[in-house]
């Protein structure tokens, strides 16, 4: 198995074989959270004007994301996982629109088969690969707002890396060190509205969810992918 870990908006338009798009603060960890509250679907978009188109054809359809962390008019939820975590989503359609983690889906045209990636559901992720056993797996970082490689993405790609090599990473120096650096702004006063203290906590809450997601063709919506849950 060809392992490489790429990053950004390139590494997504590189990607080949069986992709991983990573994500992990926090539109990938909000994915995952969305499905284990009983939502049918996660429609993860890159262009925001198309997220509101789907939502004025379908009314029934909730709009999640942001924009440079904020959340946007005519939205129901932003991108925080604290603030979803007791939802009941049952049977709901999500349309998910985030500065970096559903960029990357869009961006990987090249990819054999994609599927998201974080901590919460990273054993799922890991013994996917592992039954798959592709011949390329590309594991794609998408960083901050597809700027600059963040920490916790990298951390993960290296996590899944190492546990299919055999090696044990040690997971609880990742915590600390993303406590220190980039996810101190979860504890920043400043941050609290859309980025509260919980959310470190809940895209740190490792192996969570048992399901990876997977995208495929929405049967419904031509030109559109949708993430669905994977045992």
């Amino acid at each position: 198995m060809n392992i490489r870990i790429l990053q950004l908006i390139e590494g997504a338009q590189a990607a080949r074989g069986l992709t991983v798009i990573i994500d992990v603060f926090r539109a990938m960890t909000m994915a995952c959270f969305f499905i284990g509250n009983g939502a049918n679907r996660v429609i993860p978009i890159g262009n925001l004007e198309l997220a509101y188109e789907l939502k004025k054809r379908n009314p029934d359809f909730i709009l999640v994301g942001e924009r440079h962390g904020k959340i946007m008019p005519g939205f129901t939820y932003g991108n925080s996982p604290t603030h979803i975590e007791h939802i009941d989503f049952s049977g709901k359609t999500i349309v998910q629109t985030t500065s970096a983690g559903t960029q990357g889906i869009a961006n990987a045209a090249g990819a054999e088969e994609i599927i998201n990636g974080c901590f919460v559901n990273a054993g799922a992720v890991i013994r996917y690969i592992q039954k798959k056993n592709p011949a390329e797996l590309s594991l794609v970082c998408m960083g901050h707002e597809t700027l600059y490689p963040s920490d916790e993405d990298t951390f993960f790609a290296e996590y899944v890396r190492d546990t299919l090599r055999g090696e044990k990473p040690d997971f609880p120096a990742m915590i600390t060190a993303l406590k220190d650096g980039p996810g101190s702004r979860f504890f920043d006063p400043a941050n609290a509205e859309s980025e509260p203290p919980r959310d470190f906590e809940l895209s740190l809450d490792l192996d969570r969810y048992d399901f990876v997601l997977r995208a495929e063709q929405a049967a419904d919506i031509p030109g559109v992918v949708e993430l669905k849950a994977v045992d």
